[in-house]
Protein backbone atom coordinates (compact mmCIF):
# COMPACT_ATOMS: atom_id res chain seq x y z
CA UNK A 1 0.00 0.00 0.00
CA UNK A 2 1.35 3.42 -1.00
CA UNK A 3 1.57 5.49 2.22
CA UNK A 4 0.99 8.66 0.19
CA UNK A 5 -2.42 7.42 -1.00
CA UNK A 6 -5.24 8.98 1.06
CA UNK A 7 -7.07 6.40 3.16
CA UNK A 8 -10.85 6.76 3.48
CA UNK A 9 -13.02 4.93 6.01
CA UNK A 10 -16.59 4.35 4.79
CA UNK A 11 -19.04 3.77 7.66
CA UNK A 12 -22.57 2.60 6.87
CA UNK A 13 -24.76 -0.25 8.07
CA UNK A 14 -26.00 -0.77 4.50
CA UNK A 15 -23.53 -3.09 2.76
CA UNK A 16 -24.73 -2.00 -0.68
CA UNK A 17 -23.95 1.65 0.12
CA UNK A 18 -20.51 0.72 1.47
CA UNK A 19 -19.75 -1.36 -1.61
CA UNK A 20 -20.84 1.33 -4.07
CA UNK A 21 -18.98 4.12 -2.26
CA UNK A 22 -15.84 2.00 -1.85
CA UNK A 23 -15.84 0.97 -5.51
CA UNK A 24 -16.02 4.59 -6.66
CA UNK A 25 -13.37 5.82 -4.22
CA UNK A 26 -10.99 2.99 -5.09
CA UNK A 27 -11.54 3.73 -8.80
CA UNK A 28 -10.51 7.31 -8.03
CA UNK A 29 -7.26 6.16 -6.44
CA UNK A 30 -8.12 6.14 -2.73
CA UNK A 31 -7.37 3.34 -0.30
CA UNK A 32 -10.68 2.36 1.33
CA UNK A 33 -11.59 0.60 4.56
CA UNK A 34 -15.14 -0.21 5.65
CA UNK A 35 -17.09 -0.34 8.91
CA UNK A 36 -20.66 -1.55 9.35
CA UNK A 37 -21.53 0.24 12.60
CA UNK A 38 -20.37 2.91 15.03
CA UNK A 39 -18.38 0.63 17.32
CA UNK A 40 -16.54 -0.91 14.39
CA UNK A 41 -15.83 2.58 13.05
CA UNK A 42 -14.29 3.81 16.31
CA UNK A 43 -12.19 0.65 16.54
CA UNK A 44 -10.92 1.17 12.99
CA UNK A 45 -10.13 4.84 13.64
CA UNK A 46 -8.24 3.92 16.80
CA UNK A 47 -6.26 1.12 15.14
CA UNK A 48 -5.32 2.86 11.89
CA UNK A 49 -6.56 6.45 11.65
CA UNK A 50 -7.78 7.27 8.13
CA UNK A 51 -7.26 10.55 6.31
CA UNK A 52 -11.04 11.04 6.05
CA UNK A 53 -14.24 9.36 7.25
CA UNK A 54 -17.47 9.02 5.26
CA UNK A 55 -20.03 8.56 8.04
CA UNK A 56 -23.68 7.52 7.87
CA UNK A 57 -25.83 9.18 10.53
CA UNK A 58 -28.63 6.62 10.81
CA UNK A 59 -27.16 3.37 12.12
CA UNK A 60 -28.50 1.00 14.77
CA UNK A 61 -26.67 0.97 18.09
CA UNK A 62 -23.98 3.63 18.20
CA UNK A 63 -25.20 6.14 15.64
CA UNK A 64 -23.27 8.47 13.39
CA UNK A 65 -23.82 11.55 15.55
CA UNK A 66 -22.39 9.70 18.57
CA UNK A 67 -19.37 8.64 16.53
CA UNK A 68 -18.88 12.23 15.36
CA UNK A 69 -19.09 13.53 18.94
CA UNK A 70 -16.42 11.09 20.08
CA UNK A 71 -14.16 11.84 17.13
CA UNK A 72 -14.38 15.59 17.75
CA UNK A 73 -13.99 15.11 21.51
CA UNK A 74 -10.66 13.27 21.32
CA UNK A 75 -7.51 15.40 20.81
CA UNK A 76 -5.92 12.84 18.49
CA UNK A 77 -8.91 12.83 16.09
CA UNK A 78 -10.59 16.22 16.61
CA UNK A 79 -9.28 17.53 13.28
CA UNK A 80 -10.07 14.33 11.31
CA UNK A 81 -12.12 15.30 8.22
CA UNK A 82 -15.63 13.81 8.23
CA UNK A 83 -18.24 13.78 5.48
CA UNK A 84 -21.68 12.92 6.82
CA UNK A 85 -24.19 10.82 4.88
CA UNK A 86 -27.88 11.04 5.72
CA UNK A 87 -31.19 9.96 4.28
CA UNK A 88 -32.72 13.07 5.82
CA UNK A 89 -32.51 16.28 3.79
CA UNK A 90 -34.07 18.65 6.34
CA UNK A 91 -32.16 21.79 7.24
CA UNK A 92 -32.25 20.94 10.97
CA UNK A 93 -30.47 17.62 10.46
CA UNK A 94 -27.86 19.28 8.27
CA UNK A 95 -27.18 21.96 10.86
CA UNK A 96 -26.91 19.40 13.68
CA UNK A 97 -24.26 17.50 11.72
CA UNK A 98 -22.34 20.66 10.89
CA UNK A 99 -22.66 21.94 14.44
CA UNK A 100 -20.98 18.76 15.69
CA UNK A 101 -18.08 19.40 13.36
CA UNK A 102 -18.82 17.61 10.08
CA UNK A 103 -16.81 19.06 7.19
CA UNK A 104 -19.44 18.25 4.58
CA UNK A 105 -22.96 16.80 4.32
CA UNK A 106 -24.30 14.57 1.56
CA UNK A 107 -27.92 13.45 1.30
CA UNK A 108 -28.87 9.92 0.21
CA UNK A 109 -29.36 8.74 -2.43
CA UNK A 110 -26.12 10.28 -3.67
CA UNK A 111 -24.03 10.11 -6.80
CA UNK A 112 -20.83 8.07 -6.21
CA UNK A 113 -18.98 10.51 -8.44
CA UNK A 114 -20.16 13.45 -6.33
CA UNK A 115 -19.03 11.66 -3.16
CA UNK A 116 -15.55 11.18 -4.63
CA UNK A 117 -15.45 14.85 -5.63
CA UNK A 118 -16.47 15.90 -2.12
CA UNK A 119 -13.74 13.66 -0.63
CA UNK A 120 -11.10 15.25 -2.86
CA UNK A 121 -12.34 18.74 -1.99
CA UNK A 122 -12.31 18.17 1.78
CA UNK A 123 -8.86 16.54 1.67
CA UNK A 124 -7.47 19.48 -0.31
CA UNK A 125 -8.71 21.87 2.34
CA UNK A 126 -7.45 19.72 5.19
CA UNK A 127 -3.92 19.30 3.86
CA UNK A 128 -1.27 22.03 4.24
CA UNK A 129 -0.14 23.86 1.17
CA UNK A 130 3.50 24.85 0.69
CA UNK A 131 2.47 27.78 -1.52
CA UNK A 132 0.98 29.67 1.42
CA UNK A 133 2.76 32.77 2.65
CA UNK A 134 3.87 33.69 6.17
CA UNK A 135 1.37 33.79 9.06
CA UNK A 136 -1.08 36.68 8.97
CA UNK A 137 -1.65 38.60 12.20
CA UNK A 138 -5.02 40.28 12.59
CA UNK A 139 -5.31 41.87 16.04
CA UNK A 140 -5.37 39.07 18.62
CA UNK A 141 -5.70 36.45 15.91
CA UNK A 142 -2.89 34.82 13.93
CA UNK A 143 -3.54 32.60 10.91
CA UNK A 144 -0.86 30.30 9.49
CA UNK A 145 -2.17 29.08 6.13
CA UNK A 146 0.80 26.75 5.51
CA UNK A 147 0.29 24.86 8.77
CA UNK A 148 -3.49 25.50 8.78
CA UNK A 149 -3.24 26.75 12.34
CA UNK A 150 -5.12 29.47 14.18
CA UNK A 151 -4.13 31.11 17.45
CA UNK A 152 -5.89 33.73 19.55
CA UNK A 153 -3.65 35.55 22.03
CA UNK A 154 -1.07 32.83 21.31
CA UNK A 155 -3.37 29.95 22.25
CA UNK A 156 -4.20 27.42 19.49
CA UNK A 157 -7.82 27.08 18.35
CA UNK A 158 -9.03 23.86 16.73
CA UNK A 159 -11.18 24.41 13.64
CA UNK A 160 -12.67 22.04 11.12
CA UNK A 161 -11.34 22.26 7.56
CA UNK A 162 -14.35 24.28 6.40
CA UNK A 163 -14.25 26.63 9.39
CA UNK A 164 -10.59 27.31 8.67
CA UNK A 165 -11.28 27.99 4.99
CA UNK A 166 -14.08 30.41 5.82
CA UNK A 167 -11.96 32.32 8.31
CA UNK A 168 -8.95 32.35 5.96
CA UNK A 169 -11.11 33.78 3.17
CA UNK A 170 -12.47 36.54 5.41
CA UNK A 171 -8.99 37.36 6.75
CA UNK A 172 -7.71 37.60 3.17
CA UNK A 173 -10.46 40.13 2.36
CA UNK A 174 -10.71 42.44 5.40
CA UNK A 175 -13.55 44.96 5.49
CA UNK A 176 -15.15 43.50 2.38
CA UNK A 177 -18.79 42.48 2.78
CA UNK A 178 -19.82 39.13 1.31
CA UNK A 179 -23.31 37.75 0.97
CA UNK A 180 -24.01 34.18 2.08
CA UNK A 181 -24.38 33.16 -1.56
CA UNK A 182 -20.96 34.63 -2.37
CA UNK A 183 -19.37 32.79 0.54
CA UNK A 184 -20.98 29.54 -0.62
CA UNK A 185 -19.43 30.07 -4.03
CA UNK A 186 -15.98 31.04 -2.75
CA UNK A 187 -15.55 28.72 0.24
CA UNK A 188 -17.89 25.82 -0.53
CA UNK A 189 -17.49 26.11 -4.32
CA UNK A 190 -21.27 25.91 -4.52
CA UNK A 191 -24.17 28.29 -4.84
CA UNK A 192 -27.08 26.01 -4.09
CA UNK A 193 -26.82 22.52 -2.65
CA UNK A 194 -25.55 23.54 0.79
CA UNK A 195 -28.05 26.28 1.53
CA UNK A 196 -27.25 29.68 3.01
CA UNK A 197 -28.04 28.45 6.54
CA UNK A 198 -24.78 26.51 6.32
CA UNK A 199 -22.84 29.79 6.14
CA UNK A 200 -24.79 31.23 9.07
CA UNK A 201 -24.05 28.16 11.19
CA UNK A 202 -20.32 28.19 10.37
CA UNK A 203 -20.03 31.88 11.26
CA UNK A 204 -21.79 31.18 14.57
CA UNK A 205 -19.36 28.35 15.33
CA UNK A 206 -16.34 30.44 14.37
CA UNK A 207 -17.38 33.22 16.73
CA UNK A 208 -17.86 30.73 19.57
CA UNK A 209 -14.56 28.93 18.99
CA UNK A 210 -12.49 32.10 18.58
CA UNK A 211 -14.00 33.57 21.74
CA UNK A 212 -13.40 37.12 20.61
CA UNK A 213 -15.13 39.97 22.43
CA UNK A 214 -17.83 41.32 20.07
CA UNK A 215 -16.66 44.83 20.85
CA UNK A 216 -12.97 44.00 20.20
CA UNK A 217 -11.05 43.47 16.99
CA UNK A 218 -10.97 41.44 14.90
CA UNK A 219 -14.59 40.44 14.72
CA UNK A 220 -16.93 38.92 12.16
CA UNK A 221 -19.69 41.46 11.73
CA UNK A 222 -23.20 40.67 10.50
CA UNK A 223 -24.29 43.24 7.94
CA UNK A 224 -28.05 42.89 8.16
CA UNK A 225 -29.72 42.12 4.88
CA UNK A 226 -26.34 41.76 3.15
CA UNK A 227 -23.94 39.23 4.69
CA UNK A 228 -20.72 39.20 6.70
CA UNK A 229 -17.55 41.24 7.04
CA UNK A 230 -14.29 40.73 8.90
CA UNK A 231 -13.58 43.95 10.78
CA UNK A 232 -9.83 43.90 11.57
Amino acid sequence: MDPSTPRVLVVDDDEAVRTLASWQLESDGFTVAQAGDGDEALAAIGTEPPDLVVLDLSMPGLGGLDVLRRVRGAPVTEALPVIVLSGRSGETDRIVGLDLGADDYLVKPFSPGELAARVRSVLRRARPTTAAGPPVVCGRLALDAAAREITVDGAPVELTAREFDLLAFLVAHPRQVFSRAQLLGQVWCSEGWQGEATVTEHVHRLRAKLGLDPAARPRIRTMRGVGYQLDP
